[in-house]
């Protein structure tokens, strides 16, 4: 067994998404309540039992809910989260200090044998954090509230099995919301959501300079009132990389597992042979 990614719940409402390894599970953040989450779970092989650490992109109260304070202290989970973020976790939820392990740049392991990689992204004041979660042979990049692309991505997120990104907004449906005006700046200004055609142009940047391709490209955080599955699609598929290896996170329905797919080299990969 490889890893394998389950996004369980992805929007404004809430998000919430497992990586189950062989050495256990790792939620990585808590956007909905455990009793949800729990449901959402149902038919999936994994209960709250299995999650070993929570890893949280930030604390805006879409990605951690302060719900979760008793079941994490009953089950005894490690609650990861960045440096600049512990004060405010603290504040929020005093009784789980004794959880709480804190990440800076280096990357740390939330559980044995997986290491999670941080990446820092511009979003509101104290900034987000995405991963490149690495493990038993296979790699899964996870980024959401980015603000804006750092160019850096384009690296850290290259040669990875499963790539899931931020899709939140179409530009022109955001523009016709009757959202107030201040709110769609803070979304569209850089230190906000990623807009449609940011996300699929860096997916085509990270492709371009790839020697193999992902088994999956996840779409995240899409926006209920100013996005919409079939410009998504349409968007993405007009890329025949990206096509065929497309899936779109949903707020209410859990994807399937994402794990490793038998998949044909593009061109200049090398191969290698197991005897």
């Amino acid at each position: 067994m490889s890893l394998e990614l389950c996004i369980l719940a992805s929007g404004s409402a809430g998000n919430a998404a497992v990586v189950r390894s062989p050495g256990g599970v790792v939620l990585v953040d808590a956007g909905i309540g455990p009793r949800s989450l729990s449901e959402r779970l149902e038919g999936t092989g994994v209960d709250l039992t299995d999650i070993k650490a929570l890893c949280l992109t930030h604390l805006d109260g879409d990605h951690f809910s302060p719900r979760w304070s008793s079941t994490l202290l009953r089950l005894n989970i490690p609650v990861h989260c960045h440096v600049n973020k512990v004060a405010g976790l603290a504040l929020s939820c005093p009784e789980l200090m004794p959880l709480i392990r804190s990440f800076d740049t280096a990357p740390f392991s939330p559980i044995d044998g997986l290491t999670c990689d941080p990446i820092h992204f511009a979003h509101d004041t104290l900034g987000s954090h995405g991963f490149v979660i690495d493990g038993f042979s296979y790699r899964i990049g996870y980024a959401t509230d980015l603000g804006h692309v750092p160019r850096y991505l384009f690296d850290r997120f290259r040669d990875l099995d499963c790539i899931a990104l931020e899709s939140n907004y179409d530009p022109q449906m955001q523009a016709n919301s009757g959202r107030p005006w201040f709110l769609k700046r803070r979304i569209t200004g850089g230190r906000g959501h990623l807009s449609n055609p940011q996300a699929f142009s860096a997916i085509r940047t990270i492709l371009d300079s790839a020697r193999r391709l992902p088994d999956h490209i996840v779409l995240l955080h899409r926006s209920r009132e100013c996005n919409c599955p079939d410009l998504l699609r349409t968007l993405f598929s007009g890329d025949g990389r990206i096509a065929p290896r497309l899936t779109l996170a949903e707020q209410h329905d859990r994807s399937p597992w994402l794990g490793r797919k038998n998949r044909a080299p593009i061109a200049g990969e090398q191969l290698t042979l197991a005897f």
